[in-house]
């Protein structure tokens, strides 16, 4: 009886180890998640500022070109008298 005994307890021993074993893979693990889940939440942040400030950009680069285009569509003088009339008003 005792050697059944004894394979028993040694069974009992291995399986201690791995519970061991897998708690402290466990324990690393979920460090590597928490930092992976920190670098995704630091990328996704990044990619929203910059879709927001490229949309600002549009944005500004869209107002300066209606500016300049509402520039452009101003008639230019003709001839050297409208030219100084232009000027002269201004």
């Amino acid at each position: 009886m005792a050697s059944v005994l004894g394979m028993l307890e040694e069974r009992e021993t291995a399986a201690r180890v791995r519970v061991e074993g897998l708690r402290e893979e466990v324990a690393r693990l979920t460090g590597v998640l928490e930092a992976a889940e920190i670098e995704l939440d630091r990328r996704v942040i990044a990619r929203e500022e910059l879709v927001e400030a490229l949309a600002a950009s549009a944005a500004e680069t869209t107002a300066v070109t209606e500016t300049e285009a509402e520039r452009e569509t101003v008639p230019a003088p003709s001839n050297c008298q409208d030219l100084w009339i232009a000027e002269v008003t201004a």
